[in-house]
């Protein structure tokens, strides 16, 4: 009997000692995947930590980011998300923390009047680094059935404050003037206003667009349309008009000094970039 019963015990031991290796094992399997676990969740927050946004006027949306938005994240990794609002909005954005940075077609004085005449105050106007990142030239833009070739300083003011009603009083076919104002491009019309209108009001009687794309939209499918739009907008579809040139700086503003991925983006508009905004 003892010599038999000590075989047993021998494969009872085998047993236990096959169980707590495949434990072992199991334990390494299980180390294994949370690890695997871990390097995919960092590797999935360091792809988002890659994203940049940013809120855009239409100068800076049009001339800037959409053509560098695709290259950049090619170079650089660098998702750019662009929040096309306007200026003011833009800015309050910043100062919200919603976004890294601001971006309009304004010098900064233009800008914080902008922000005041909105109704929004800033507290501290030099809490923001500004810095120029492109230069535009707005254009007016007319509906194709509009003959028109030049227009004065005079015509422009007389057309965008309603004074002038009709195309026939300036040379035009009898059809009525159709001012389209974008509601998310203050920063051009205020511009436009101020240098081309004497500061006077726009016409009371308008059609209500948002963005600078939507502004062209309108004037594309109205009769007796004009209005405003960059200059990287213009295409067959409008009528651009000679005339006086109102041109503008792209100020990018951040709050306190930049982010390091909104100061790789500078490095890129500085470098790889520049021949991205001269097409």
């Amino acid at each position: 009997m003892g010599a038999e019963a000590y075989p047993k015990h021998q494969q009872e031991l085998g047993r236990i000692i096959m169980k707590g290796q495949d434990r072992k094992r199991n334990n390494r399997v299980l180390t294994i995947g949370f690890t695997c676990v871990i390097v995919a969740i960092c590797a999935v927050t360091e792809v988002r930590s890659q994203e940049l946004k940013v809120g855009s006027g239409a100068a800076a949306t049009e001339n800037v980011f959409k053509k560098i938005q695709g290259p950049m994240e090619t170079s650089l990794g660098i998702k750019l998300s662009i929040v096309a609002s306007g200026p003011v909005e833009a800015l309050k954005d910043l100062d919200k923390g919603t976004v890294m940075a601001a971006a309009g077609g304004l010098a900064v004085s233009d800008w914080m009047a902008l922000m005041e005449k909105s109704g929004y105050k800033i507290a501290d106007p030099n809490a923001y680094k500004s810095y120029i990142i492109g230069k535009d030239i707005v254009r007016v833009i007319v509906n194709k059935e509009v003959n028109a070739s030049y227009f004065s300083k005079s015509d422009l003011k007389g057309i965008f404050t309603g004074a002038v009603s009709n195309w026939k009083a300036i040379n035009g076919q009898d059809i009525p003037i159709q001012v389209v104002w974008g509601d998310k491009i203050p920063g051009t019309q205020e511009l436009f206003q101020k240098e081309m209108m004497g500061g006077e009001a726009y016409a009371k009687s308008k059609l209500v667009s948002g963005t600078a794309a939507e502004v062209k939209e309108m004037v594309v499918r109205t009769r007796g349309a004009v209005g405003l739009a960059p200059m990287s907008l213009l295409d067959a579809s409008v009528s651009a008009p000679r005339g006086p040139e109102v041109s503008r700086p792209i100020t990018l503003l951040t709050k306190g000094e930049p982010s390091p991925l909104v100061t790789k983006m500078l490095e890129f508009l500085n470098g790889e970039g520049k021949k991205y905004l001269s097409q």
